[in-house]
């Protein structure tokens, strides 16, 4: 559906500072569905800040948008990437103001989609993220020490060197603790004092969704079975069979991981599915240490008992008090 002609204006004119709707929540609440209606709706474009999303091959376990879903509207930084390739946050933050630019350049409303919280406040906060070239020496290095001091002992390490870093990292997330360790060893500077704010380049509206906490669990199992069902356990087994390492960062990821061992023999399906439902759950909970309910730049709406329409109201009253009134 095409926009009001003066919501096209509102685009061309707000060139300065330019919309922006962020749709934004814990995993399995909901995000893909009511993301893609409300871009039907508002003439927009998807751009994914979903980590997970970028690599291709890696469909099931992400519950990455199926083709049909994706071709209801455009999306963007959806496979990107191959599986043993590492792409950074500073390179997701390029790539998603460029794709933004060229959504605003085709008259169209961008939606940031979402629950990674790193990579929504890299755009929603404008994240001056630090640019320190790889030292493949130096993390090779780190790697065999997190080898020998297990990941958890090398977090400890950050946490010793920079606190406010690792609290912002989770403790099994080995790729983001080297590079944290990286920018500092190469630097002699802290980790998070290189990482500076800067003025937000867009006019933001973030939309949170949220349900209960039981709901939300009991969808996450719900989703974890399907994944199983849709062929999830093949999925990984041909990600093995084209020589991609269970310990590629990507194949740490929840699920990955514990597919990954079943099918090595390490632990039986039925450990492998408790397993990943718990990692699921701990990730909920920091989400919502990114995303709080009391954050007042957040509109949040109960999925289930808030429609689809309130959201819609939302959107479009901030489109007419933000920019239709200075046309």
């Amino acid at each position: 559906m095409q926009l009001p002609d003066s919501v096209v204006k509102m685009v061309n004119i707000n060139k300065a500072r330019p919309p922006l709707v962020v749709i934004l929540g814990p995993t399995a609440v909901g995000k893909t569905e009511t993301s893609i209606q409300l871009a039907e709706r508002f003439n927009g474009e998807i751009v994914s800040a979903d980590s997970r999303l970028f690599y291709r091959g890696m469909d099931i376990g992400t519950a990455k948008p199926i083709p049909t879903e994706q071709g209801r509207v455009p999306h963007h930084l959806i496979d990107v990437a191959e599986p043993d390739e590492t792409w950074s946050l500073a390179q997701f933050q390029n790539a998603a103001q460029a794709a933004i630019a060229q959504i605003h350049q085709h008259e169209r409303l961008p939606f940031i989609v979402g629950g990674t919280g790193q990579y929504i406040h890299a755009i929603t906060q404008g994240w001056q993220i630090p640019e320190v070239a790889p030292n493949p020496l130096l993390r090779y290095v780190l790697e065999k020490w997190a080898l020998e001091v297990t990941p958890a002992g090398l977090h400890d390490r950050l946490a010793v060197l920079d606190p406010q870093a690792s609290k912002a990292i989770d403790p099994r997330n080995v790729r983001r603790t080297i590079r944290a360790l990286e920018v500092i060893l190469s630097t002699g500077k802290r980790f998070s004092s290189q990482r500076k704010l800067a003025s937000s380049p867009y006019n933001i509206l973030q939309l949170g969704l949220s349900r209960p906490r039981l709901e939300l669990y009991a969808r996450i199992d719900q989703r974890i079975q399907a994944m199983l069902q849709q062929g999830f356990v093949e999925e990984v087994r041909r990600l093995l069979q084209r020589d991609y390492s269970p310990d590629l960062p990507t194949m740490s990821a929840i699920g990955y991981h514990e597919i990954c061992m079943f099918l090595l023999g390490k632990m039986s399906i039925d450990e492998a599915i408790l397993l990943m439902k718990r990692r699921t759950r701990v990730f909920v909970r920091r989400q919502s240490n990114w995303f709080k309910l009391d954050d007042p730049d957040i509109h949040w709406f109960q999925c289930g008992v808030q429609t689809l329409g309130e959201i819609e109201q939302t959107i479009q009253s901030w489109l007419n008090e933000r920019f239709i009134s200075i046309t």
